[in-house]
């Protein structure tokens, strides 16, 4: 083998070994930079995840409003901050009528219904005829009562007259003492005979004849009644019974226990959920006695009742109020809508509003105090909350599609 034969061979061997060599450098060079993006990526990825499961989970309890929209919605603000809370016992109770101010029109003498003149429901004013009774009572003492006037002017023509003879010296003065004696009976029995049409009327005016009228005591409403045209009546039977619904009596039951935080004179609130409604009174009646089988003492709050809407039979619920202390956080009850069955405010943010869930203390006078979730000074949504309500339902609901 020659020197040049040699050579070739030994540049062929350098050249193989030199490219082996650069592509196994090449094939690894590749691995070791996937490697750090690889690792790059991952942490990339972490971050990204949890950013958009935050901004998820801000849109579910925020709402973006400008000023122009909440003033358009209605929406009101208000501060929560310290506010006096009066603790207060609640009681279950019920609208009635005022006893002081009903009344059931019951006729004083047997008879028949010849005219029924209201109905049921009708409010009348005092005075107003309510019904003509026709009774053979009333004809026998109107007729009684015309003999014992007849009587009256006989005896009184004849002691004039007795009078006179006597005077004159003409007839002896026991006949004049007679005639005297004779006037006198003669008007005891006229003055018997009016006052039992007096008592036969009571409630009603006297229209002559046999009839007579039943006609309202006072201004009220026609609550029941229970006659019609040509009907029997009777001295027991409560033909009208009116009642004067400008003042109501609220009435519940208290143990023993809270008696003695119960007393004449205490405020109390009344409210009515199927009214919506709520009104302030004071108690007027707290009962001596316990009911056999409540054992409760009755209580009771008058109140006015201009409108008519407090219905004698209505549920209420009665609160009086105990003690009153400072709560430290309290927004107005309109504030307060219940987000995923917890209780939640709509706090006020730079660019709209937040469902912040809080826990609830106590309330009164239109107030709710917060114990936990809420700062003082922070700006709610007052009226108009639950339209912030609604609009973050609809807005879960298409984030959830």
């Amino acid at each position: 083998m020659d020197t040049k034969t040699i050579l070739a061979i030994a540049l062929t061997l350098i050249a193989g070994v030199g490219l082996g060599s650069l592509l196994t450098k090449q094939a690894q060079t590749p691995s070791a930079q996937e490697q750090p993006h690889a690792e790059h990526g991952d942490e990339d990825a972490t971050p990204a995840t949890d950013a958009h499961a935050e901004g998820e989970a801000e849109e579910e309890d925020h709402l973006t409003l400008n000023a122009e929209q909440i003033q358009a919605a209605g929406i009101q603000l208000a501060d929560a901050g310290a506010q006096d809370i009066g603790l207060s016992l609640p009681f279950p109770g019920e609208i009635r009528f005022d006893e002081d101010r009903t009344a059931h029109v019951v006729p004083r003498a047997a008879g028949v219904v010849e005219q029924v003149l209201v109905n049921l429901g009708q409010s009348v004013k005092k005075g107003q005829l309510l019904a003509v009774i026709a009774s053979q009572q009333i004809s026998d003492q109107r007729s009684e009562q015309a003999a014992a006037q007849r009587r009256v002017e006989l005896a009184r023509t004849t002691f004039e007259r007795e009078r006179s003879l006597w005077q004159d010296k003409i007839s002896a003065e026991q006949d004049f003492l007679q005639a005297r004696q004779a006037l006198q009976e003669a008007e005891i029995a006229l003055s018997n005979a009016r006052q039992k049409i007096s008592v036969l009327s009571g409630s009603t005016v006297a229209s002559g004849g046999n009839r007579y009228e039943l006609r309202a005591p006072f201004d009220g409403v026609v609550v029941e009644k229970h006659l019609a045209l040509g009907e029997v009546v009777n001295d027991s039977t409560s033909v009208f019974t009116l009642s004067d619904l400008s003042q109501v009596w609220v009435t519940f039951g208290v143990s023993p226990k809270d008696l003695n935080q119960v007393l004449v004179g205490k405020s109390v609130n009344v409210s009515a959920t199927e009214l919506n409604a709520e009104v302030a009174g004071t108690v007027t009646y707290v009962g001596s006695l316990l009911g056999e089988q409540t054992r409760t003492a009755t209580v009771r709050v008058t109140l006015a009742n201009p409108q008519g809407a407090w219905r004698p039979g209505l549920f209420v619920t009665v609160r009086v109020a105990t003690e009153t202390r400072q709560a430290r956080v309290a927004v107005p009850e309109t504030a307060i809508q219940t987000v995923e069955d917890k209780p939640s405010v709509f706090v006020r943010t730079a660019d709209g509003f937040k469902a912040q869930p809080v826990v609830l203390g106590s309330r009164a006078a239109g107030q709710v105090e917060i114990t936990q979730g809420l700062a003082a000074g922070a700006q709610v949504a007052a009226a108009g909350s639950f339209i912030l309500k609604s609009e973050l339902g609809k807005a879960s609901a298409e984030h959830a599609h």
